[in-house]
């Protein structure tokens, strides 16, 4: 297409809080893309930050570019909702503060949109970066399908799925299904892509739509964020339930076992011999799944990829469990 006139008009929403460490990057990535200028408009959404965050965005070259909205609830359903509104764009584009796109990232997610027939939602893989020896561990574990077993996750292969990290849709799209449901705490998206599917769309995964996600670097945010994931989940089986797959229950279950296992072992020597063979099983399957995915980074890394495994999977159970049994007794 010569004249940029003929290219779809892309809103970029950046929901955001306290990005300081990667602002200048992810931003600056959205200011530098190939996709034409005059047909992008930035909206960065802001969760009231604390740090320099907002300081480093007005300091930034093409900073005038970007119109920065106010998110006092600090969710980031609650930014996407604030943000939607006021885009002018026919696709809509969501960035995240803490992932890096590449320079074709608009590009591309253009191209699957007007390509791929019934795509209402498109996205590429999550590929995690760690900065620190623990977050090494945690960027690696989750691209296992022990850890997440989601197409975004694991795979690299072009398909259509039931969700895709970030997302890119048409803004006919949002018309038809309703904005993003700020009551859940997190997984978000995935009821926003539940929504589209439910109405007929299709959700498409493309390797071609890259990025550089720097997530988590440490246990106890980990812990706090996959507990936060198991939360989401029971929030979005109460308004879906015919949304649940076999992989949510895996965790939950796997904790359940391994309290009660320890509550009623001592009580008959078969109920112990079950318990430790589950814990026996469970282990052995860490050790294999770490060793695997060891194999493709550094070796250091080794160290940690058990315990990042058992603190996903315990942290996600136990979100689970807590707000299924707050809403029970609630």
């Amino acid at each position: 297409m010569a004249d940029s006139k003929q290219y779809p008009f892309v809103t970029v929403i950046m929901p955001i809080r306290n990005e300081a460490p990667y602002i200048k990057s992810s931003l600056g990535a959205v200011l530098d893309q190939t996709y034409p200028r005059d047909r992008v408009e930035i909206l960065v959404v802001d969760g009231v930050s604390n740090d320099n965050t907002l300081d480093y965005i007005l300091e930034m070259p093409g900073a005038d570019r970007v119109t920065i909205i106010s998110n006092p609830q600090r969710r980031q359903a609650s930014a996407l909702n604030l943000a939607i509104p006021k885009a002018k764009g026919d696709i809509v584009v969501r960035i995240d503060g803490h992932t890096i796109i590449a320079s074709d990232y608009l590009e591309e997610c253009v191209k699957a949109l007007v390509e791929i027939t019934g795509a209402q939602n498109v996205g590429g893989p999550m590929n995690p970066v760690g900065t620190t020896s623990v977050g090494k561990a945690i960027a690696a574990a989750g691209k296992s399908a022990f850890a997440v077993p989601t197409a975004f996750h694991v795979s690299d292969k072009a398909q259509f799925t039931d969700t895709v990290y970030l997302g890119a849709w048409w803004k006919s799209t949002l018309d038809q299904v309703g904005l993003f449901n700020e009551t859940a705490t997190a997984n978000e998206d995935y009821e926003f892509n539940y929504r589209i599917r439910a109405a007929g769309g299709q959700i498409y995964l493309s390797p071609r739509i890259r990025s550089a996600y720097y997530g988590r670097q440490s246990f106890h945010d980990l812990w706090t964020q996959y507990f936060r994931y198991g939360i989401g989940k029971v929030e979005i089986l109460r308004l879906f339930p015919k949304s649940l797959k076999f992989r949510h229950l895996v965790a939950p279950v796997f904790l359940l076992v391994l309290i009660a296992g320890g509550i009623t072992a001592p009580l008959h020597w078969l109920l112990l011999s079950l318990w430790v063979g589950v814990i026996a099983v469970y282990l052995a399957a860490n050790l294999f799944f770490s060793f695997r995915v060891a194999r493709r980074v550094e070796a250091s890394v080794w160290l940690w990829l058990p315990a990042v495994f058992f603190v996903i999977h315990v942290a996600w159970g136990a979100g689970f469990w807590f707000a299924l049994l707050k809403r029970l007794v609630g």
